[in-house]
C-alpha cells in the first residue's frame, strides 16, 4: 500500500506534466466537447440563434423524416457517394502509380497534382460555379468560350439531375492529390527486395503490380474508403456557395452536408440542423463499423 508521503511526492512530480497538457485539454473542452454537448441540446429545441429557444422534444427528428428535401438529399448523397468513392479510389491509385515512376522531373509533377488540395473548398466552389454558370448576361468561362466560337450557351452541366451529380463528381476530382499522397507513402514502404526478387524470377511490370504492389498496399483501401465515406457524408464546401442556395435546380445537387449548412446558416434553424448533424454522425459511424467488420472477416478468412 502506498503511503501518504509517497503519494504526495508522486502528485507533486506529476503537476508539471498536468500543467503542460492543461492548454490542450482546455482547448478540447471549450472548442470540441462543449459544442458537441450544445448540439445535442439544440437538437431537441426550436432555436434560431436569437431569443427563440423552445423545447420540442423529438420534433426536429420527426420533421426530418417527413421532409422531402431530406429524402432528396439522402438519395443524392448515396448516388454521389457511390460514384465518388469508386472514382477517387481508382484514380488516386492510378495517379500514384504514375507519380511513383522514376523519371526526370517527377517531383515537379507531384507538387502540381497536389496544389488543388491547398485551395479551400469554398474557393473551389466559387471557382467552379464561375466556370459552369449558365446565361447570356453573365455566362461562365465554359460558355464564354462557346460564345467566342459563335456557339450558343449550354446548360449541359445542370440540364438534368443526373448531369448535375456528374458535374459535381467532376468538380470533386480536381483534389485527387490528397489521396494520391497516401498511396505514394504506401508504395515507398514496400521493400525493394520484393521487386528485385520478382525481376530475378522474370516478372514483368504488370505481374509485379498484381503480385506485390496491390497486396502490399491493400490495407490502406479500408482507410481510404472510411475517409472518403466521411468526406462524402459531410460534403458541402464545393457547392454550398453555388447559386440556388447550393442545391441546384429542383434540389438536383442537394447533399446531406449541404442541407445542414442551409438550415444552420441560411435559415438559422439551428435546432433542426443539429438534429440533421447527429443523424449524419450515426450514419457515418454505422458505415464505418460495417467496413471494419467486413475487413476483419476478410482478414480472418471467414469469406
Amino acid at each position: 500500500m502506498i503511503s501518504k508521503k509517497v503519494l504526495a511526492k508522486k502528485v507533486k512530480e506529476s503537476i508539471p506534466g498536468w500543467l503542460f497538457i492543461l492548454p490542450t485539454v482546455a482547448g478540447l473542452c471549450i472548442f470540441t466537447l462543449a459544442p458537441i454537448i450544445q448540439s445535442v441540446m439544440y437538437s431537441f429545441h426550436d432555436y434560431d440563434m436569437t431569443t427563440k429557444y423552445d423545447f420540442v422534444g423529438l420534433g426536429n427528428y420527426i420533421k426530418m423524416f417527413r421532409d422531402p428535401a431530406v429524402r432528396t438529399a439522402f438519395r443524392n448523397t448515396l448516388i454521389f457517394g457511390a460514384g465518388n468513392i469508386a472514382m477517387v479510389l481508382v484514380l488516386t491509385y492510378a495517379l500514384a502509380l504514375l507519380l511513383n515512376l522514376k523519371i526526370p522531373g517527377i517531383k515537379i509533377f507531384r507538387v502540381v497534382y497536389y496544389l488543388p488540395c491547398v485551395i479551400p473548398a469554398i474557393a473551389g466552389g466559387i471557382l467552379w460555379s464561375n466556370i459552369m454558370k449558365y446565361g447570356t448576361e453573365s455566362p461562365g468561362i465554359f460558355n464564354q468560350i462557346r460564345m467566342f466560337f459563335g456557339l450558343s450557351p449550354s446548360s449541359y452541366f445542370f440540364s438534368s439531375d443526373l448531369e448535375a451529380i456528374r458535374s459535381i463528381l467532376v468538380m470533386n476530382l480536381w483534389s485527387l492529390g490528397g489521396g494520391t499522397i497516401i498511396w505514394l507513402a504506401a508504395f515507398k514502404n514496400i521493400p525493394e527486395q520484393l521487386y528485385e526478387a520478382a525481376e530475378i524470377d522474370g516478372a514483368g511490370r504488370m505481374r509485379k503490380l498484381v503480385s506485390i504492389t496491390i497486396p502490399q498496399s491493400g490495407p490502406l483501401f479500408l482507410y481510404n474508403m472510411i475517409t472518403l465515406t466521411i468526406a462524402t457524408v459531410q460534403f458541402n464546401g464545393t457547392i454550398a456557395f453555388a447559386p440556388n442556395t447550393g442545391a441546384g435546380n429542383n434540389d438536383a445537387t442537394l447533399m446531406l452536408g449541404v442541407k445542414v449548412y442551409i438550415e444552420a446558416f441560411r435559415r438559422t434553424n439551428i435546432g433542426y440542423a443539429s438534429a440533421l448533424s447527429w443523424v449524419l454522425m450515426i450514419i457515418t459511424a454505422a458505415i464505418t463499423l460495417i467496413m471494419f467488420k467486413v475487413d476483419k472477416r476478410l482478414n480472418d478468412g471467414n469469406y
